[in-house]
């Protein structure tokens, strides 16, 4: 599918206000594909009244939500080993209250849990203001709201 930025923040709106936790959502593509917008999106969404950096330098942030609901932020973009990620509590995540977004997944390098997903933002050459989403899941995590796109009724 091919959504604008502002198709892309209603529709992580949607995901953080109505996605069952705990979930993990791998978020991937190129420098500046849009990771970072959407899961700002997916955080105002879940509740997260602050600002959402990009957590490229210090790797992992965690914002608290309505409803206990905890929205952790990482960036793996400079992770080298897959140990890496242990040492930032890797195997503590997926409480039953969190939403875990992952920058860059793939440099999990086959950590990431049975369940999740995985979005795929893709720039569109000829038009930088789209981007190409593909979604696959892995498992069984919760259902992915808005997907397939309802975004006329997305808040």
């Amino acid at each position: 599918m091919r959504l604008s930025e502002e198709e892309l923040v209603r529709w992580g709106l949607c995901i953080g206000e109505s996605v069952g936790v705990p979930v993990f959502i791998g978020l991937s593509g190129p420098l500046g594909a849009g990771k970072s917008v959407l899961a700002r999106a997916i955080g105002r969404g879940a509740g997260v009244g602050q600002g959402m950096p990009s957590p490229s330098y210090n790797l992992l942030f965690r914002y608290p939500g309505d409803d206990g609901v905890e929205v952790v932020h990482l960036d793996l973009y400079r992770i080298v080993e897959p140990a890496e990620l242990f040492e930032l509590g890797w195997e503590e995540l997926g409480d039953a209250h969190e939403i875990v977004l992952v920058e860059w997944p793939e440099r999990a390098d086959g950590l990431l849990p049975t369940d999740h997903w995985r979005i795929t933002l893709t720039p569109v050459v000829d038009d930088p203001h789209l981007r190409d989403i593909e979604v696959s899941r892995a498992g069984d995590p919760p259902d992915l709201p808005g997907f397939p796109m309802k975004l006329s009724a997305a808040t």
